[in-house]
């Protein structure tokens, strides 16, 4: 007598790990749409590694991403940057949280685009105001008028987000939800013939 075995349905998170592959899961997006919170989240959820490029950056040189623009400039830091990313994509799978210019630097976008599933956080003007006004850290915005260099940032960066391999909506929910969406992004991709 053969007994019929009942396999469970996959979660949504071992769904989308196994649909990962060994790829990185790398997410893009402009400061304050949640990578880092989200992409740790999301690596919990998939039982992988998760990296902040910003502080690897931050602990190879030894300095703040602050006092890197300040001492060396932006172009010095993006190499850098660009550097480190390609590093970090060398083994996975992990999740890369990245800073907010590294997918506009076309070195770093051919080095991720090559080395992981890119997930564009987006998120509307208002979103990312609320969440980067509340600190000074952000050496971009240290202008006469942030609010303003943070929309000239999207209107230059969103045409080159929008080829990430998926889009989530970064908006004012539970964390746990962006990190479901996330999930189901990523599922949702691979069952696509």
């Amino acid at each position: 007598m053969t007994e019929l075995i009942d396999q469970a349905p996959l979660t949504l998170a071992a769904e989308a790990r196994a649909a990962l592959g060994k790829r990185n899961l790398v997410l893009i997006g402009l400061m304050g749409a949640g990578k880092s919170a989200i992409g740790r989240m999301t690596a919990q959820a998939l039982g992988i590694p998760f990296v902040d490029s910003d502080h690897e950056i931050e602990r190879v040189s030894r300095m703040s991403i602050t006092d890197l623009f300040a001492a060396y400039g932006e172009a010095e830091f993006r190499a850098l940057e660009t550097r480190v990313i390609k590093r970090l994509l060398r083994s996975g799978p992990r999740v890369v949280s990245t800073g907010g210019g590294a997918y506009i630097n076309e070195n770093t976008r051919r080095n991720i685009k090559r080395g992981g599933l890119t997930v564009w956080l987006k998120a509307d003007l208002d979103v990312l105001w609320e969440r980067v006004s509340k600190r000074d850290t952000r050496p971009l915005l240290k202008t006469e008028n942030p609010r303003q260099t943070l929309e000239n940032l999207m209107n230059a960066r969103y045409p080159i987000y929008a080829e990430a391999d998926l889009t989530v909506m970064s908006r004012d929910v539970k964390k746990e939800t962006m990190v479901e969406e996330v999930l189901t992004a990523i599922t949702t991709a691979a069952r696509k013939p």
